[in-house]
């Protein structure tokens, strides 16, 4: 398909193109060639990411990793434009191109969401939480799980998304604390929606991998504008971000009894509760939305 694209695009004969996928910076750069104006978007370090690729064989990591960092090394000073997912990838890609920018993938901010929001969660006992994305072991699914077995309140904890790879829902059935976990499958965007107006606190304690210790997953922004509180991992970029907005707390993502502690914690401090996902709701209005990024964006072109 990478060719089609090519040829698409050069029929297009556009003032700007916007390139995202690793495997299209070869066409991006016989686009520049050609005297196009092109811009390579990475949301994440590539070749740090491919580090954590379970379908690629351990042993082969490395050098993959190594050949593609190479490979963007020599690729990426020739484009018009770098647009980077977060300011620590802008840092990066800025040594390669010094025309770069960082626009944060945050949600977009619609009525439908501002309207959910301003409804106060009633502090009753159904103490559900959510994971909504894909579900991997080095996304924390499996300590989630067991934090479940040692919650001294009773919690439901929502899980939608698919397992990937596929063997990782025997794994996680295997566990004690899947009794405690409602597997709503991959979900409708309106019925993700669903899922965070029913639930009490979000989760995002994802492992220390190259790919997530410097990245601003995006559910972690939907939970907040939809005023959970919320559970993620103690990677310095998340700290700040909560020491600033008060909106949830760090734990160790790979340590089960220090996320169920945190979920008794907001469990049994409804008022704390609700004062975070307040302040997380404000703070997606006023900063963490896509309506301001998109203005970023705009000016770049």
């Amino acid at each position: 398909s990478v060719n089609k694209i090519y040829k698409r695009a050069f029929e297009l004969n556009a003032d700007i193109y916007h390139l995202h996928d690793p495997e299209l910076i070869r066409i991006g750069l016989k686009l520049v060639k050609r005297g196009k104006k092109v811009i390579f978007d990475s949301h994440e370090l590539v070749g740090d990411q491919i580090l954590s690729k379970h379908y690629i064989p351990k042993f082969l990591r490395h050098i993959i990793s190594r050949v593609y960092n190479f490979y963007e090394k020599n690729s990426l000073p020739k484009f018009s434009g770098l647009i980077a997912a977060t300011p620590y990838i802008r840092d990066h890609l800025k040594k390669n191109n010094n025309n770069t920018i960082d626009i944060c993938n945050y949600p977009i901010l619609n009525n439908e969401i501002i309207q959910n929001s301003n409804e106060v969660k009633s502090f009753n006992d159904n103490h559900s939480i959510c994971y909504v994305g894909v579900i991997t072991k080095i996304r924390g699914i499996k300590e989630l799980a067991q934090a479940l077995e040692l919650t001294r309140n009773k919690v439901v904890l929502h899980l939608a998304g698919n397992f990937m790879p596929s063997s990782f829902e025997h794994e996680l059935k295997a566990l004690s604390g899947w009794r405690h976990v409602n597997y709503l499958g991959y979900l409708t965007r309106n019925k993700v929606l669903k899922v965070y107006s029913e639930s009490l606190i979000g989760i995002v304690t994802l492992h220390p991998t190259p790919a997530y210790i410097y990245s601003l997953p995006v559910k972690m922004f939907e939970y907040m504008s939809y005023k959970l509180p919320v559970i993620a991992s103690n990677f310095k970029l998340f700290c700040d971000i909560f020491d600033d907005t008060k909106c949830g707390l760090n734990v160790d993502p790979c340590s089960p009894k220090e996320i169920a502690r945190a979920i008794d914690y907001l469990i049994e401090n409804p008022a704390e509760r609700y004062e975070m996902g307040k302040k997380g709701y404000q703070a997606v209005v006023n900063k963490f939305n896509w309506n301001k990024e998109e203005q970023k964006l705009f000016l770049f072109y």
